[in-house]
């Protein structure tokens, strides 16, 4: 004998039994749980936007309740009234605080109870009156606050205005009074006996200089970029090997820093060799037919049995397509007898001089 199965009742069962479920899990979450509850009114002075029914409600941002009606008020036409509905144990106070506070990323607004001492009359649903602009958000509040700002500043605007005129004279002053303040200034030095610092000495490269008629002219657009070089060599002061400080050469410094020292005297002794066809800066003729690529791998002065100004320069001539032409080390030395700066300066200048003639004679051969 076949049994059929009743279908509809065990599909309204299970169809009641989730709505069960999911009744009592809704009832749970907005209740706040079991036990006795207490209403209390709330009246808002303002709007209170986003403020829905089932917003929770904080004590001492604590959940206890929930919003249960939210109206109009009718005898105020700015005014929202609402009734939020808490734990009984709840310490509500007639002078308890109330406002709105917006949580998470979105800012959802929850009613915020706060403190209170009075005990509220038994059996009486009291009225809470909320803080002035509690339902105020941030833009709101920004807006109100840049609009007092752009007030006051309509209000003070011919004061402004004599002010900042007051301080371009003032600056104009100064500016025509420069040479005795800097007097006052050294007078006061003087008086307190303070010592200025020694002035910085520079000292520069010099370019090769012509040597009569080029013999063979630089066909096509050639570019020398910046010379590339450790960070160590990025500087205006002057190198050791080995490592030392001298007190000698703490107020010498060359007149910039090595690399782009040697790309302006490397230019310059091109110039006086043929200025018509001399290169230039790849910044300052864009694309060009060849480049002179420089590696500063040494600017130094070696300190050994007898001091010596040592240049060391890696050059490549590269094509508009990459392709190398020629390469070539320079290195020179130049002794000199004192380590101090305007030896050391000369010594830099004749090692520097012998390099540049030598990078000319080869670049000009090497270039078809």
């Amino acid at each position: 004998m076949e049994t059929r199965a009743p279908f509809v009742v065990v599909g309204v069962f299970v169809l009641a039994a989730i709505a069960a479920v999911f009744g009592f899990v809704y009832w749970l979450h907005n209740t706040g749980g079991l036990g006795p509850r207490a209403s209390y009114q709330i009246q808002f002075e303002g709007p209170v936007p986003g403020l829905l029914v089932g917003a929770a409600v904080l004590f001492n941002g604590i959940r206890v309740g929930e919003v249960t009606e939210l109206g109009l008020a009718s005898d105020d036409p700015r005014g929202v009234k609402a009734v939020v509905s808490v734990a009984s144990s709840t310490p509500v106070r007639t002078d308890t605080k109330v406002g709105l506070e917006f949580q998470g990323l979105t800012g959802v607004p929850v009613v915020a109870l706060e403190g209170g001492t009075m005990v509220a009359n038994a059996g009486k649903v009291p009225t809470l009156i909320a803080e002035p602009g509690a339902g105020q958000g941030m833009t709101q509040a920004a807006r109100d606050a840049l609009r007092r700002v752009d007030s006051v500043l309509a209000e003070n605007s011919e004061p402004l205005k004599e002010t900042i005129a007051n301080f371009k004279v003032f600056s104009e002053g100064l500016a025509r009074n420069t040479a005795k303040l800097d007097g006052i200034v050294a007078g006061l030095e003087r008086m307190t006996g303070a010592t200025a610092p020694p002035p910085k000495i520079t000292y520069d490269l010099p370019a090769l200089q012509s040597q009569g008629p080029a013999a063979k002219i630089i066909h096509g657009r050639l570019a020398i970029p910046t010379p590339t070089a450790v960070a160590m060599l990025e500087t205006q002061r002057f190198l050791f090997s080995p490592a030392q400080e001298y007190p000698s050469f703490t107020q010498a410094m060359w007149a910039d820093a090595i690399p782009r020292l040697v790309q302006a005297r490397l230019i310059d002794s091109f110039e006086n060799y043929d200025i018509l066809h001399a290169p230039l800066r790849e910044t300052e003729i864009g694309q060009s037919d060849f480049q002179l690529l420089i590696d500063v791998r040494y600017f130094r002065v070696a300190v050994v049995a007898r001091p010596a100004a040592e240049i060391g320069l890696s050059a490549r001539i590269v094509d508009k397509s990459g392709n190398v032409v020629a390469a070539r080390l320079f290195e020179e030395s130049e002794t000199f007898d004192q380590i101090q700066p305007p030896e050391a300066a000369a010594a830099f200048c004749e090692a520097f001089g012998r390099i540049a003639k030598d990078m000319i004679a080869w670049t000009v051969q090497a270039l078809p």
